[in-house]
């Protein structure tokens, strides 16, 4: 706390093993190859490092600060699951007492929108986030339902645009749009750490030429000596001057969930 053409999951691994005996060059190459490609060989990259994982659990601090610096924390259960068409995530809020039970789920489809329902237990029912309401602030935090949603390869088209210093880290700096007309965004600009291909800085640029928001990932740490994840995730709304910061704990990767604790029964035993 994620490509023009629907690949199947076996084919992505066949894919990914091409693009990395290119990608040592890259650099090099930048300039023989298309921007097109050269992005679209650093995003595949990236996605076959962090992938392989099969399903993991954490835990989840979100604090909400107003452009006033007043804030409000929150703090949730996360459970992710691979599948061969795509990612399923469910977040469950455990406080304050008030969201207590509050669950989304989502499910994401490969080249499709992703499906997504929340669970309000106020209302004691289970609504559904049509694909056009998900550029929607998520429970009133800067992070929109599409931003919680696994970010798929095919979801977007890619751009080289240069490197550039984040952090002191040298990154790369790829364009992707998203392919989805609904999407909130006309762009968003990421920039991934040369070494370890982790993204360190996205911004976020809405339907006309302002940016939106950018988010910030920070701490990473290396979990099952394999898998980069960061500690931090600060989300700024540069037209609201508000920020929502995700601080992840407890990582638990291999924690043996499977397909039928993410589906809309999963929900109602949530709530009980």
């Amino acid at each position: 706390m994620q490509t023009p053409i629907s690949l199947s999951r076996a084919n992505r691994r066949s894919t990914w093993i091409a693009a990395s005996l290119l990608l040592p060059s890259i650099v090099s190459l930048a300039e023989a190859q298309t921007p097109e490609q050269a992005g679209r060989d650093i995003a595949v990259e990236a996605d076959r490092r962090a992938r392989g994982y099969h399903d993991f659990t954490a835990r989840l601090t979100m604090v909400l600060r107003n452009r006033d610096g007043k804030e409000k924390t929150r703090e949730m259960r996360v459970m992710g699951l691979e599948t061969a068409d795509g990612d399923r995530t469910l977040v469950v809020f455990d406080l304050p007492r008030d969201l207590q039970g509050t669950a989304l789920l989502t499910v994401s489809r490969v080249g499709e929108s992703d499906d997504q329902w929340l669970y309000l237990p106020a209302l004691k029912r289970v609504k559904r986030i049509a694909s056009n309401n998900q550029s929607g602030s998520f429970m009133g935090s800067e992070f929109s339902y599409e931003d919680i949603g696994s970010q798929e390869l095919e979801k977007f088209k890619y751009r080289y645009l240069g490197e550039e210093l984040v952090d002191g880290q040298e990154s790369f700096v790829v364009e992707r749009v998203p392919l989805d007309s609904r999407s909130g965004y006309s762009r968003q600009v990421v920039w991934l750490d040369k070494k370890e291909y982790r993204v360190r800085r996205i911004d976020y640029y809405d339907h006309g030429t302002e940016r939106l928001k950018t988010l910030m990932m920070k701490g990473y740490g290396l979990h099952a000596d394999k898998y980069w994840r960061p500690s931090e995730m600060v989300m700024t709304n540069h037209r609201t001057g508000k920020a929502t910061t995700l601080r992840w704990s407890q990582y638990e990767f291999g924690a043996g969930l499977e397909e039928q604790d993410f589906t809309r029964t999963s929900l109602e035993r949530v709530r009980s």
